[in-house]
């Protein structure tokens, strides 16, 4: 299983960094690959349907609300960071792109700059998550989650198990109350 997610981990990166070039082009002015450049849209199914698959097994024992620190506690902070960077930038990108073509921008083909600098920031929020969560999954295993003393499943970031009360194995002792 492991090679198979290094392989599309490494196809997600592949992706952002081509959507990373298109994008940058695209700043410029430059509808770089012009309508070839849409092959991206459909490549990031091609991650996202194993991402998906995996982090939902490798969350199924953490809260809902702490999805992704679960789905990515196998990866340096850099690589977390730069996928929480690329999914605001993508809601700032998007933000952009529909006020400055709000006025009616025609969707010519092939398409200009405008439309893959829109097109571009939600590919690079979702190549880097894709490569990000499959690379944690290489890290960890499914079942690698925090436990309590008893054997509780845990959130990635609870110090005290919510069932039994029980601190988190390997933490330090409390000290005592005064």
């Amino acid at each position: 299983m492991k090679p198979f997610l290094i392989a599309f981990s490494a196809l997600a990166g592949l992706g952002l960094v081509l959507s990373l070039a298109v994008h940058a082009a695209s700043l410029f002015g430059i509808a770089l690959f012009g309508g070839s450049a849409f092959a991206l849209h459909v490549g990031i199914f091609v991650v996202w349907i194993p991402t998906v698959i995996i982090a939902q097994r490798n969350t199924r024992e953490f809260k809902r609300k702490d999805f992704w620190k679960a789905a990515l506690r196998g990866c340096p902070s850099w690589m977390k960071g730069l996928t929480y960077g690329f999914f605001a930038y993508a809601i700032v990108n998007f933000a952009y792109f529909f006020l400055t073509t709000a006025d009616g921008a025609k969707h010519s083909s092939p398409p200009d700059a405008a439309i893959l600098r829109g097109f571009s920031g939600h590919w690079m929020a979702f190549y880097s998550a894709a490569m990000s969560v499959l690379y944690s999954s290489t890290r960890v295993s499914s079942d690698a989650g925090p436990q309590c003393a008893r054997g509780h499943p845990l959130g990635p970031v609870s110090k005290f198990c919510e069932r039994c009360g029980e601190p988190v194995q390997g933490s330090p002792p409390l000290p005592p109350a005064v």
